[in-house]
Formats: structure tokens, C-alpha cells, sequence
């Protein structure tokens, strides 16, 4: 049999879900793989700062890239960020490896190695002044953590005695904070987000898609700032293009898991699968 680097290809639990895999099978040179950074090829940790791709991650990524039409990292982060906490750099069949920033705002390539990036948004330059006072203010600040995020800035309540009540009890006067500024909020797993309108991650992967002349997707996502990224996928379905969801970590955002074609417990999971399916390709 072969060797134990052998990974099993899960089946998909829906019908477009099997219909997507098997078009990225037959037609792996067309296909455009978007995968989500944190909580999808990197475990979530209380300090993002210490995030790292899971150390399957740059290895399975260089035996898939080289396979299909290209690989792109779509994320709230800094595309620098990613590219670093991921190990993504200077990596041998990493070449066509694209890293979309801050939901597309951001863009590094293999290629250039090199970021390309729009003009930041003022309210955000203002957000982050008034934060800490804000926070102190309403007496939410213990155990509250705020995230720099360059052109984003995030309320992190992990570290929270409660970490769920001290979200809930945020959400509100945030959003009121965020739309003063002209922002919206991006709530994800105990982390509430202030960035600019008109970017997320569905728009960063629907473009890049078709700017690929992609003929069949793959997304992975754990987290509710990945439901445009689902949605997105969904609609190219529907234009006729088919594609294939995973969620990472099932049981902490049903609302993306219901949505899924293929559950995975978490980043190993993920990095398992796509193991797999490079090794599925280097026999088409």
C-alpha cells in the first residue's frame, strides 16, 4: 500500500460538496484554493501574536500548489503578518502562493515577495486613539485586549473572567463607536473587529477567483468572518462554477459548519486534507 504519508480524502456530506471535489479533481489546474489563517492552518491561541501555522501547513501547501491554479491565504491580518507567522516566504513550490491582507485590502505574492496595498482609512487611525479611554470608560477593560491590526483594530475578550458575557456586553457600544468613525464591526470567536465597509472576505476571494478564470474553488474557514468567503463560493455555484466548503473546528461557529461541505476538527485536520488532496493530484 502506500506510503505512511498516505492521507484519506474525506467524502463530502453534500451533493454540490462531491460535485465540487470531483471538478477539482478532474480539472486541478483550474482551481483556485482560498484558505482562512487563523483557526484554519493555525491553531487559535489566547495571544494571537504567537500564532504559527501548524507545521503541516507550509508542507502540504507546496505538494497542492504546484498542482492547482493557485493558492491564496485570505485574512484579517496584515498580509506581512501572514506571510511570517505562516513560514510562507522563500518556500520551494510555494511559488504561486498569494497572501490577501487584511480581507483584500493587502496583497503579497510569491513572486515579488513584495505587499501592494490601498490607502488606510481614516476612521480607523481615530478608532484606535479612543479606544483604551472608551474601554475604560464603560469599565470594560479588565481582561479586555486590544489587537493592532494596521488598517483593522480588534477587542480580543479571551482573556476575559467571562469571556462570553464580556463579548455580549461589548458588541453594542463598540458597534455604536464603529459606525461614529464609519466602520463596521466584524464579531468573531470572542473577538469583535472595527474595520472600513466594503471589504471582507468574500469580496478579496470572489475577485481573485475570477481574476484567476477559476473553473472550480476551495475554501476553508472556521470563524463568522468567513460566512462572506461561504457565500461567496455559494453564488460562483450558482454562476455555474463549482466548489467545495470546509469548516475547521466545527463545533465553535454552527452557523459555518451547517453551511459546509466537508467538517474538520481543526488545523490538523485541515492540513490533512489538503495533504491529501495533493497526493490525489499527483496521480491525475
Amino acid at each position: 500500500m502506500g506510503s505512511h504519508s498516505d492521507h484519506v480524502l474525506p467524502e463530502p456530506i453534500t451533493s454540490a460538496g462531491r460535485e465540487g471535489l470531483a471538478a477539482i479533481l478532474e480539472r486541478p489546474r483550474e482551481t483556485v484554493v482560498g484558505l482562512d489563517f487563523d483557526g484554519t492552518l493555525a491553531e487559535i491561541v489566547p495571544d494571537p501574536e504567537q500564532a504559527r501555522a501548524h507545521p503541516g501547513t507550509v508542507p502540504a501547501l507546496a505538494g497542492l500548489a504546484p498542482r492547482v491554479a493557485s493558492v491564496a491565504v485570505v485574512t484579517g491580518r496584515p498580509a506581512g503578518v501572514a506571510v511570517r507567522y505562516g513560514g510562507f516566504a522563500g518556500v520551494p513550490g510555494l511559488e504561486h502562493l498569494v497572501v490577501l491582507g487584511h480581507y483584500g485590502a493587502e496583497r503579497w505574492d510569491a513572486v515579488s515577495g513584495t505587499v501592494q496595498a490601498s490607502a488606510p482609512h481614516p476612521g480607523v487611525e481615530a478608532v484606535r486613539a479612543e479606544l483604551p479611554g472608551f474601554l475604560d470608560a464603560i469599565g470594560a477593560w479588565k481582561g479586555v485586549w486590544i489587537e493592532e491590526k494596521g488598517r483593522a483594530v480588534a477587542v480580543h475578550t479571551r482573556r476575559a473572567e467571562d469571556p462570553q458575557a464580556a463579548f455580549e456586553a461589548l458588541r453594542e457600544p463598540i458597534a455604536t463607536l464603529a459606525a461614529r468613525h464609519g466602520l463596521i464591526v466584524e464579531p468573531g470567536r470572542l473577538v469583535l473587529e472595527l474595520r472600513p465597509p466594503g471589504i471582507d472576505k468574500g469580496i478579496a476571494f470572489s475577485e481573485y477567483a475570477r481574476e484567476q478564470q477559476a473553473g472550480a474553488v476551495l475554501y476553508a474557514g472556521d470563524d463568522l468572518g468567513d460566512l462572506a468567503a461561504y457565500a461567496a463560493v455559494e453564488k460562483l455555484r450558482s454562476d455555474g462554477v463549482p466548489g467545495l466548503l470546509l469548516c475547521s473546528g466545527s463545533t465553535e461557529v454552527p452557523e459555518l459548519a451547517e453551511r459546509a461541505d466537508v467538517l474538520l476538527s481543526g488545523p490538523a485536520e485541515v492540513v490533512g486534507f489538503l495533504a491529501a488532496l495533493a497526493e490525489r493530484l499527483k496521480r491525475v
